[in-house]
């Protein structure tokens, strides 16, 4: 013969159901908010094709000669340049990202960000956490053993080793 035990319950206490509704939504509420906040530190990277260039596009190991303005997203400019050599491998991730997809002539709009650009430090006129905007136009790129015999020609051109004697000067001199 089996026996049950009866356990007294205590009534509930007048509005603490309510209260307990209040804080499950208040808990979703804040998991929903937390679960945005993360997806927006996920954006992907934004690239807009303005112009299509022609021909390969860079890699990492190439150095790429640009004309790019760089904004903020008040539309602040913190940076441009009409002629600048960049090693792809060698600046933020998203810009890096971006300059893998282009190629050589084209005019691309580019915005990265903050987890792929400077993050949660600032950086110059940066601050932290921005979303950095990029009007960029790929002039052209080379590799970096390209660049490095282009140097050596340059070197020997101006008077290095092994080229020919100034004329009217004696050997050696």
């Amino acid at each position: 013969m089996s026996t049950v035990t009866a356990v007294p319950l205590l009534p509930i206490a007048k509005g603490s159901l309510t209260r307990l509704w209040i804080g499950v939504a208040i808990l979703l509420l804040a998991a929903g908010a937390l679960a945005w906040a993360g997806t927006v530190s996920l954006q992907p990277l934004g690239f807009e094709v303005l112009e299509e260039g022609e021909g390969p596009s860079p890699t990492l190991d190439d150095v790429v000669l640009v004309s790019y303005v760089g904004k903020l997203t008040d539309g602040k400019v913190f940076d441009q340049s009409e002629q600048q050599a960049f090693p792809v491998g060698e600046v933020v991730p998203g810009f890096s990202q971006a300059l893998l997809k282009m190629k050589k002539g084209g005019h691309y709009k580019v915005t990265i960000p903050p987890r792929l650009g400077y993050g949660a430090k600032a950086a110059g006129p940066i601050p932290a956490n921005s979303t950095l905007i990029f009007d960029v136009h790929l002039r052209d790129f080379k590799s970096k053993e390209e660049i490095m015999r282009m140097q050596q020609q340059m070197q020997m051109m101006q008077g290095g080793t092994g080229g020919p004697p100034m004329p009217g000067a004696a050997p050696g001199q």
